[in-house]
């Protein structure tokens, strides 16, 4: 019995080996996706376009590690911070997975003792939030940061930052837009004169900042019910945080009875009024509204805050429309440098933010509705044969081309069928052929084929890489 047992045992363990193969879970982590090539070619797109905005603007690039020291990034972002990743102790040092570009970038100037700058970088971040992948939130995630450090005068580049914002959205053709403005100072002093207890201002903040996404009475009720303020302090914010519009509405804030008296309040309503005279020279005040229930839940701001948002399209091909809220938000921060800075030296900064992935959700949404063919190469030129043994010929001139700088492809068989090499170029959406046959050969030229019109002319060998050069450029 002892014998069988055994052999039992033995088969168990066996099969219970192929099992542990077959349980592999194949999946990416919560929160994540992978990117193919058809939606990494829409992202490239979407990337450049962000990237030469910001390079128009005279913007430096640079770049920090994926994880931080875990105290740099602890007590910078409020109630948020519990999303922060924290990584398992590895050497000796607490590490934590950067959360947002700005952080690492302030710790970057105090290291440094860089006291101007003007930078973008573009990197994924890590939030250890409940995803709502639909619409574009993800745990990894790309950031694309534009910020602009020094001392300067008020406005200049705090305009100039919202006129990128606006550059980039109405480059990408996302539909209509709104951006949203405020002052951290103007909350501050409505807070203050409403009532509010300064112990109360940051998570009071917070729950103005929800008012996008629920009415105010909800929003009044967490104030009063969960957050302990007086019904009072809460109608009197509800009288402010429900207005929004422009100079006229700045002007009239200037004169309220209650906020003129607040130092801190006036301060921001009148750098307010300077911003918006500059965005009128800029040209793009249609796009943008004053709006005194912005409140971005970030802790650091100090002085402007912005947000973009788009507004609701009816799309024929979508039967929902979508609706992904903001795709690009910032602000002012004059106080984070100096938090690093052993001596606190302060450097005065304000940046913007570009929801990279909530525009790209848009835009692949939008291709999958259209079905639009997208090319995933950049190929120019397929090299092919039209008779066999004609490997060798088909190397050296690729390799011609290569060395030239053009973008070239063949198949990779000895004897391919002419037929195949040329549906290989329609399913790819390759522009042109090279084919070089014994004729050809002899004649010292190559038969360039255009693919769309089936047009084919015999060009000089020398000639190739020139003509392949004009055809493709004015695709």
């Amino acid at each position: 019995i002892a014998k069988e047992v055994a052999k039992l045992l033995e088969m168990k363990a066996q099969l219970g080996e192929d099992e542990g193969k077959h349980k592999f879970v194949l999946k990416t982590p919560k929160g994540t996706r992978d990117y193919g090539p058809k939606q990494m070619a829409i992202r490239e797109r979407v990337f450049n376009a962000i990237t030469s905005c910001f390079k128009r603007h005279g913007a430096e690039v640079i770049d920090t590690p994926v994880f931080e020291l875990k105290e740099t990034l602890t007590g910078k972002y409020g109630e948020d911070s519990k999303l922060i990743y924290d990584l398992k102790d590895q050497g000796g040092e607490l590490l934590s997975l950067r959360y947002d570009l700005t952080v690492p970038f302030a710790r970057y100037l105090a290291m440094n003792k860089i006291s101007n700058i003007k930078r973008y970088h573009i990197a994924k971040v890590y939030r250890r939030d409940n995803p709502a992948m639909t619409r574009g939130r993800y745990r990894e995630f790309y950031q694309c940061d534009f910020d602009i450090a020094g001392q300067f005068d008020p406005m200049i580049p705090d305009a100039e930052c919202l006129k990128i914002v606006h550059e980039i959205l109405s480059d990408l053709q996302l539909g209509d837009f709104l951006i949203k403005v405020n002052d951290r100072r103007i909350l501050d002093g409505m807070f203050a004169v409403c009532g509010v207890p300064d112990s109360k201002f940051r998570t009071i903040c917070s729950s103005v900042d929800k008012l996008d996404k629920v009415p105010w009475e909800d929003v009044r009720s967490e104030m009063v019910g969960e957050k302990g303020l007086s019904p009072e302090a809460a109608d009197g914010i509800g009288e402010y945080v429900q207005l929004h519009g422009g100079l006229e509405l700045i002007e009239r804030l200037l004169q309220d009875p209650k906020l003129s008296q607040n130092k801190l309040a006036k301060e921001g309503l009148g750098d307010m009024k300077l911003l918006f005279e500059y965005l009128t020279l800029f040209g793009i005040t249609g796009k943008i509204s004053f709006d005194l229930s912005l409140a971005r839940g970030l802790d650091y701001y100090t002085g402007v805050i912005f947000e973009a948002v788009l507004l609701q399209q009816e799309n024929e091909h979508v039967e929902e429309p979508l609706s992904v809220g903001s795709v690009a938000g910032g602000g002012r921060y004059d106080g984070l440098v100096g938090m690093f800075d052993p001596k606190g030296r302060k450097v005065p900064c304000v940046g913007v933010s570009i929801g990279i992935e909530r525009i790209f959700s848009i835009l692949e949404q939008r291709l999958e509705a259209s079905e639009e063919k997208i090319r995933t190469t950049e190929t120019q030129v397929l090299v092919a044969s039209a008779q066999k043994k004609l490997l060798e010929e088909r190397l050296k001139l690729i390799s011609e081309l290569w060395d030239a700088g053009i973008k070239a492809e063949m198949l990779y068989k000895k004897n391919p069928k002419l037929l195949n090499q040329l549906q290989y170029c329609e399913d790819t959406g390759i522009p042109l052929v090279a084919i070089v046959g014994e004729q050809e050969l002899k004649d010292g030229v190559v038969r360039l084929r255009i693919v769309a019109t089936r047009e084919e002319v015999n060009v000089r060998r020398e000639s190739l890489v020139e003509e392949i050069r004009i055809r493709t450029s004015q695709r």
